[in-house]
């Protein structure tokens, strides 16, 4: 018998003044049940099971993401887990100083995509920096204005660039469902961070895996499914309701395995996958992008997928994984900063090591060249750091020749670790580990002599490793 490939359709029927909703998803392995057509827009609340992101904060400025939902909860259990169906609607968001709702402030309504999965992202402006501001987002149907349902979250902004604040914020990489280590609830990660009180996270990439089974994303609305899924999970939703976070995309999160454009997963195309990442996480204008938190510290975020050549193109001077807009923005914005530490956030290694079957990095002899030239710009530079995500390992390494060090933050979970044995510490390691956690950098609160800690946690927070260093 031949198995039906994996689809998800969302069909909207409006009858009068009631917007009707069908949902069906199927895969080469199993079949969901049809959820029953019914009016639920009409004549009940909406709901955000997906919760909130709060993105690209600055001093004075923020993102709020947010997708409307049929249901409280994720829908009934399934083989491959829980849908999420997305619904029409409108969403507004409230947001004030925790230390004064006078000033408080409100977006107007507006309605949600149905052709963006039901999402919406609105921006705020004229924020005050350094500051704890609540938020509340709320949604409402199309046809009963009077049924609200609320959703409260909380972020800080960044503090002002002559602000000699102490800075704390986490790094993460490596975000599968199926090696989740809490069945019901998501990541262990997520709570541990959330007790940390971190200023913000940056998430470096592989978000979701469309190229793992159960189910292959193999079509853009199985790709919106599994986001879907995983950022209705309680730890995931809890936490990003919570905290200002930065997203970054590789190649899981784009298509597939060590992707390229132009290339396709079956009937998942490379513009449906770039246009989905901006879909489901709170984006501006670029995807690559620079944010100063303070006197101390300014990150820079890069973009390693849209502007690369392929993998099996002969190395040289013109193969690129940054492409030739991004390098020239990073070097001169790099130039330009007065932080008195700096630190590239990568998707992939810049440093290494990487393992020798590899061709997708800068730490790969397939991207040498390039390699070189960003690791000598940033070995000239003084009190700059590279973070990586993508290596399911945690690992910090320098560079013999140039002096770069690089912090790999290492997977999710344990059962995430994998690809690289403890036994293989070179001269390169600083420390090595290959168990699943995250990354924290920490900036001191000292006007003129502020230390820089670099912490390797266990899921659990617990701590392996630190480093710290002074200007």
């Amino acid at each position: 018998m031949r198995r039906k490939h994996l689809w998800l359709s969302s069909v909207v029927i409006i009858v009068g003044s009631a917007v009707w909703t069908i949902d069906t998803i199927s895969s080469l392995h199993y079949r969901l049940p049809e959820i029953n057509l019914k009016p639920a827009e009409a004549v009940g609340p909406v709901y955000m099971v997906n919760g909130m992101k709060i993105g690209e904060v600055t001093s004075d400025s923020a993102i709020i993401w947010t997708r409307l939902t049929r249901n409280p909860k994720m829908d009934p259990e399934t083989k491959w887990g829980r849908v999420v169906t997305g619904v029409p609607g409108e969403v507004r968001v409230s947001y004030w100083p925790n230390e004064d709702e006078n000033l408080r402030n409100e977006t107007p309504w507006v309605t949600v995509d149905i052709d963006r999965d039901f999402t919406r992202q609105l921006h705020l402006t004229e924020l005050i920096p350094a500051t704890d501001y609540s938020v509340l987002v709320e949604g409402r149907p199309l046809e009963n204005v009077e049924n609200i349902s609320r959703l409260q979250g909380h972020f800080r902004t960044a503090p002002g660039v002559e602000d000699a604040a102490r800075v704390l914020f986490s790094v993460l990489t490596g975000q599968a469902y199926q090696r989740r280590d809490d069945d019901k609830n998501g990541h262990k990660i997520y709570p541990s961070m959330e007790s940390m009180d971190l200023d913000f996270l940056v998430h470096t990439g592989d978000n979701i895996y469309y190229d793992k089974p159960k189910p292959y994303a193999t079509s853009l609305a199985v790709a919106r499914f599994k986001w879907n899924r995983i950022f209705a999970m309680p730890f995931q939703r809890s936490f990003y309701n919570r905290t200002a976070s930065y997203f970054m995309k590789d190649d899981h999160d784009t298509l597939k395995n060590d992707s390229w454009p132009g290339q396709r997963f079956r009937d998942l195309t490379w513009t449906q996958g770039l246009e989905l990442f901006r879909e489901q996480v709170p984006m501006g204008e670029k995807t690559y992008r620079t944010f100063r938190w303070g006197k101390h510290l300014q990150i820079w975020l890069v973009e390693g997928r849209d502007f690369r050549s392929p993998n099996n193109m002969a190395d040289g001077p013109d193969k690129t994984i940054w492409g030739d807009a991004q390098k020239h923005w990073f070097y001169e914005s790099v130039q330009n900063s007065d932080a008195t530490y700096r630190i590239l956030i990568s998707p992939t290694p810049i440093v290494g090591p990487d393992r020798g079957d590899k061709f997708d990095s800068h730490a790969n002899d397939s991207f040498r060249t390039e390699g070189d030239e960003i690791r000598s710009f940033i070995g000239s530079q003084k009190n700059m750091f590279v973070i990586c995500g993508d290596r399911h390992w945690q690992y910090v390494s320098q560079d013999p020749k140039t002096g770069v060090i690089e912090f790999s933050s290492g997977p999710t979970t344990d059962r995430h670790a994998n690809g690289f044995e403890e036994s293989d510490k070179s001269a390169m390691h600083k420390y090595l580990k290959v168990k699943g956690g995250f990354l924290t950098v920490e900036v001191s609160q000292d006007e003129d002599d502020p230390e820089i800690v670099f912490t390797h946690h266990a899921v659990d927070g617990s701590i392996y490793n630190v480093e710290t260093f002074r200007p």
